[in-house]
């Protein structure tokens, strides 16, 4: 899989298949699809926390991209062009149940703070390794949803898939400085929670992963079955990056950075799911006559 916002994606292939889109050609129109699905999806399931919402959302933006490909005159590079329309798409879609959850970090706080904490065994925290996992996942991706929504696009692509910087302020409207500017706050803003509240990082807070996936599986919020570290989500974060920003000067901020770049991402695809359904869909048709 590939990062379209990496300084070293090449639009090249690209806008020769939307030339040949544009000229009727849904084999093209397939294949431009495939490129950008995966990086569009895996960043809108961080976004939504909601692997069926970001499915949804996905679509949507591709619906999006489809009918305005006759749109692009090929004034900027053409990755540019397609993740400015994403991300005032996810800006723009209609609120989702996990945004309204946990509207600030306090009711995150107080809803993680009233789990309780049983002890776990050494021999437990071998066995239930995976479940550790996912409830650190979980818990990790549920903190991004008490960011604002720009916000939280903003840390999701500046810092966990680590895009390009001159891209992202491409991407977001802004300058290059007021792009570092919003990213930095995020960061700081975020981290400081991650510090007060998260014993993965801060040893000296009670909050431990293990204890509370114990308590979340005893309560039935957990299922056994409910993983998301199975081979459809068997790759990680980390294989979209191009590292760390150079711009995250501080080792604490990578290592926060690095938790999230290890968390799980979808690689394989109904691609007769989305894809035709969106190729074969008659009323998108007369965008390419």
């Amino acid at each position: 899989m590939t990062n379209p916002l990496s300084s070293n994606f090449s639009d090249t292939a690209s806008i020769e298949l939307v030339q040949k889109s544009l000229a009727g050609d849904k084999k093209a129109l397939n294949q431009l699809i495939k490129i950008h699905e995966p990086f569009i999806y895996n960043v809108a399931w961080k976004y939504t926390n909601n692997p069926e919402e970001a499915k949804d959302l996905t679509q949507e933006v591709l619906i999006k991209v489809v009918t305005k490909l006759s749109t692009f005159k090929g004034k900027s590079a053409f990755k540019t062009w397609v993740y400015r329309i994403v991300v005032n798409q996810f800006l723009q879609t209609k609120r989702k149940p996990m945004e309204d959850r946990w509207e600030s970090f306090d009711a995150f706080s107080s809803e993680l703070n009233s789990i309780p904490s049983p002890e776990v065994s050494a021999e437990e925290e071998i066995e239930h390794e995976l479940r550790t996992k996912t409830a650190r996942t979980r818990c990790m991706s549920g903190m991004l949803m008490c960011l604002t929504r720009e916000q939280r696009l903003i840390y999701i692509l500046g810092d966990v898939f680590n895009i390009d910087h001159n891209i992202g302020a491409e991407v977001f409207g802004l300058s290059k400085q007021n792009y570092r500017v919003k990213l930095s706050r995020t960061r700081k803003e975020f981290h400081a929670f991650m510090n007060q509240q998260c014993g993965l990082v801060n040893t000296e807070n009670p909050c431990r992963c293990s204890k509370k996936a114990k308590a979340m599986e005893a309560a039935g919020k957990m299922k056994i079955n409910e993983k998301i570290f199975d081979p459809k989500y068997s790759s990680t974060i980390a294989i979209y990056s191009e590292g760390i920003a150079d711009e995250v000067a501080d080792i604490v901020d990578k290592k926060y950075i690095d938790f999230f770049q290890k968390h799980p991402t979808k690689e394989d695809f109904d691609t007769d799911t989305v894809i035709n359904e969106i190729v074969n869909d008659k009323d998108l048709h007369k965008y390419f006559e």
